[in-house]
């Protein structure tokens, strides 16, 4: 029985066409500069984003963090959400590599940061502070579309305040295609943009920080110094290209099948669902249910993610028939639960 696994978008495997290229990648030495394919993802990656250049990393977390490094010296400080990745699942690496201090704030419901706190969370030009130098946004956050409107404002709020922008976009694709429009349109309001090709995208491994040449030069030294200078990457950076060339408008489907299992889910009295936001949505089963759940479930070949209010993510290897198993299974635990 094939497995259903909703953990996350992370969990994909490559394909076989995606398998052949990886195979016959031409490769170099990337530390040197020399590996053709990444030299080659690099540039893709640019200029989809409409950035100068951007530089190929082991992971998301690593992406985020060197843009941190770049962005901000230490004794400095970067607003944040209180739930962003970059800020709570990262390990806490700008503090601990660059002596970076966060400033978190709570995410609205629709998963932006008020502009107004952010105004305030900026501290004044007084040796008593931090610096103030950067604001991070998270797109998609939860699943959530951040509206064009509130990036253009977002961006006007950060000039005037004179921080920089950096754009967690590991998601961003999803993002893009959800509004129907060009990821660059989206780019272009921040100076820094992390994408990440292991998620919807499917790639094995690997994300791509894109901005300025110079932020990219700064990017180069950080990366190295965080142990994430690869070698013969080209291998690697093969399935980026292909995640880029073929699965980005396929992320549609993802969200269709979202759709359909939050709706499918909704018609359970016992659970609390929320609506699907582009690949991810939310449910909430009565309270002390959820591990027996879990363990339902995992008996059906059905994999979900821990905690009380449960994510389920959609993703490539998720089809429809997919969807309806998951769908059946929960009807099954909760129709014999309690009794």
């Amino acid at each position: 029985m094939k497995t259903v696994d909703l953990r996350s978008d992370t969990v994909t495997r490559p394909s076989e066409a995606m398998r052949r290229v990886m195979a016959a990648a031409e490769v170099g030495d990337d530390v040197y500069g020399e590996d053709p394919t990444v030299n080659r993802l690099e540039a893709m990656a640019a200029e989809l984003l409409g950035k100068e250049r951007a530089i190929f990393v082991p992971s998301g977390t690593m992406s985020n963090l060197t843009a941190l490094l770049s962005h901000c010296g230490r004794g400095d400080e970067y607003i944040a959400g209180q739930d962003a990745h970059i800020y709570r699942w990262e390990g806490g690496g700008g503090a601990i590599f660059g002596g970076i201090q966060p400033q978190p704030l709570d995410f609205e419901e629709d998963g932006t940061l008020n502009l107004n706190r952010v105004r305030r969370a900026v501290k004044p030009a007084d040796h008593h502070h931090a610096v103030t130098r950067l604001l991070c946004l998270e797109n998609t956050q939860g699943g959530q579309v951040l509206p064009l409107p509130y990036l253009e404002q977002a961006a006007l709020v950060a000039k005037e305040l004179g921080l920089a922008m950096h754009l967690d976009g590991a998601r961003v694709f999803n993002a893009a295609v959800y509004l129907g429009i060009p990821v660059r349109e989206i780019a272009r309001h921040f100076d820094s943009v992390s994408v990440c090709l292991s998620k919807g995208l499917g790639a094995p491994v690997g994300s791509v920080l894109c901005g300025s040449a110079a932020l990219i030069d700064r990017a180069h030294r950080w990366r190295k110094v965080a142990g994430g200078g690869m070698r013969q990457a080209g291998l690697l950076a093969a399935a980026g290209i292909h995640a880029l060339q073929h699965n980005v408008e396929r992320l549609a489907e993802d969200h269709e099948h979202a759709e359909l299992l939050s709706s499918g889910l909704a018609h359970i009295d016992e659970l609390m669902v929320t609506q699907a936001r582009t690949n991810i949505l939310f449910v909430t089963p009565p309270e002390g249910s959820a591990p027996a759940l879990r363990k339902a479930l995992a008996g059906e070949g059905i994999l979900i993610g821990g905690g009380d209010a449960i994510r389920l993510v959609t993703h490539l290897d998720i089809d429809g028939a997919g969807v309806e198993r998951t769908v059946a299974a929960f009807k099954r635990f909760f129709a014999s639960w309690g009794k």
